[in-house]
């Protein structure tokens, strides 16, 4: 690293010193010892050119069902020094970060000595941030050679994917804070709760017969379309198998799960909330109270229900761009909901808004963070909050038009412009009140 570069990624943190000193602090409570103040991000969507992935193959098909291609993205695979120190300059003391298998395992059994120490390279910057680096292991994309033998539908799945995760904890987990084997290992299930998925599938089925003639494997399958009654016991085995192998290797890393936990409200009585949250997790709450030091809770919105399935939001609701109900005082009752049926240290790994109207993402933080406050009171065992996301990355089938981040991105340029409400997140931080 040049001195012109180190002064330029020093710079960026004391940029935000202007911003951070107008932002209100409204003092609340002590958050707890130790407490996690951060962002979290995924490596696809924020690195760029991930070539060896399914979802690089899925955007570029005939068939895709992107409305926009990855691209460069955030070319945060080259520039994660700056991030690191604009979410270091916030005031910020974690960043949720992660590992792409599809660069580290290329071709199968094969693994990339040069990756390994390019992320190792990167935990170390995020630690000389002063951040706890939290590093997520599968965040929806596989290596193509994967998804091309049948991906998580076929029975061999687990042990391959424990392989990878061993390799990785070996060489990177004491660099680590804390892991997570899968991000939100539930999504299969959730879009099976979502409204209209019948209309998707013929889409859904052209897509992946177009990914199977690309690249001559018929048992091609890709996470985000495989069948949920497969998938779902093959990743439950599979994170069991790599929390296992985790522990071999670095016995004294945190190893968790994290799912996707909206916060399920029935439309009348009886309550159908039960149903529909056995829908949403399935097994997985018998498998993080069995295979996780910690839970993940990563909450956006609600869902009402009644007989018929999800309703759709509310008349005259406030809709966030992602297109779904602006309903922060959600995450207080996932809390408390996987408080109670899991039992195990909650940590918030995921709350954010997609939002061209900054004043609402504060105000989505501010209630959010309400919840946590009132969770804390009520004794349950709260350890972080990570906004998603430190910046407006490439979201999946939605492209570049969904902006959750704190700090903007210019598609061309990839100069990085902290929002206010970088500064309000990170001033709570620096003060440590909740």
């Amino acid at each position: 690293m040049t001195m012109d570069r180190r002064d330029l990624l020093l710079g960026a943190g004391a940029a935000l010193t202007p911003l951070i000193a107008a932002a209100e602090i409204k003092p609340k409570r002590p958050a707890p010892a130790g407490f996690l103040w951060g962002t979290a991000i995924s490596a696809y969507q924020s690195e760029g050119g991930n070539t060896n992935s399914d979802a690089w193959l899925m955007e570029n098909i005939r068939h895709s069902m992107f409305k926009e291609r990855s691209g460069d993205a955030c070319d945060s695979y080259h520039r994660y020094a700056e991030d690191f120190a604009i979410a270091g300059g916030l005031g910020l003391n974690c960043y949720r970060m992660g590992v792409e298998w599809a660069r580290i395992e290329p071709s199968e059994g094969e693994f990339s000595e040069a990756e390994l120490d390019h992320y190792a390279r990167m935990l170390e910057a995020c630690r000389a941030r002063g951040l706890k680096p939290m590093v997520t292991l599968n965040h929806f994309t596989t290596p193509l050679w994967f998804a091309m033998r049948g991906g998580f539908e076929v029975p061999d799945a687990p042990a391959l994917f424990a392989r990878y995760c061993r390799k990785v904890a070996e060489r990177l987990g004491g660099l680590m804070h804390m892991t997570t084997t899968f991000n939100e290992a539930n999504i299969r299930l959730l879009v099976d709760l979502m409204p209209g998925i019948q209309n998707a599938i013929p889409a859904v089925k052209a897509a992946i017969a177009a990914a199977a003639r690309a690249t001559d494997s018929p048992r091609f399958s890709r996470l985000a379309y495989a069948d949920s009654q497969v998938v779902s016991p093959i990743m439950q085995e599979a994170h069991r198998r790599a929390y296992d192998a985790i522990k071999a290797v670095r016995p004294n890393l945190p190893v968790g799960v994290t799912l996707t936990t909206q916060d399920i409200q029935s439309a009348g009585d009886p309550s159908l909330v039960a149903i529909y949250q056995r829908k949403l997790y399935g097994d997985w709450v018998e498998v993080a109270r069995s295979h996780a030091d910690f839970f993940g809770v990563q909450t956006y919105t609600r869902f009402v229900v009644d007989e018929q399935g999800v309703r759709p939001p509310p008349k005259g609701a406030e809709l966030t761009l992602a297109g779904y109900e602006f309903y922060p005082q959600a995450l207080a009752n996932t809390i408390r909901w996987a408080h109670k049926a899991i039992g195990k240290p909650i940590y918030v790994t995921e709350s954010g808004v997609a939002t061209n109207d900054d004043a609402r993402r504060i105000a989505f933080i501010d209630q959010a963070l309400d919840g946590v406050r009132q969770c804390l009171a009520e004794g349950i065992p709260v350890h972080s909050y990570l906004y998603w996301s430190l910046l407006d990355n490439f979201e999946w089938t939605s492209g570049y038009g969904v902006p959750f981040g704190l700090v903007a991105v210019d598609r061309k340029t990839f100069k990085r412009t902290p929002r206010p409400s970088a500064a309000h997140l990170g001033a709570i931080a620096r003060a440590n009140l909740i």
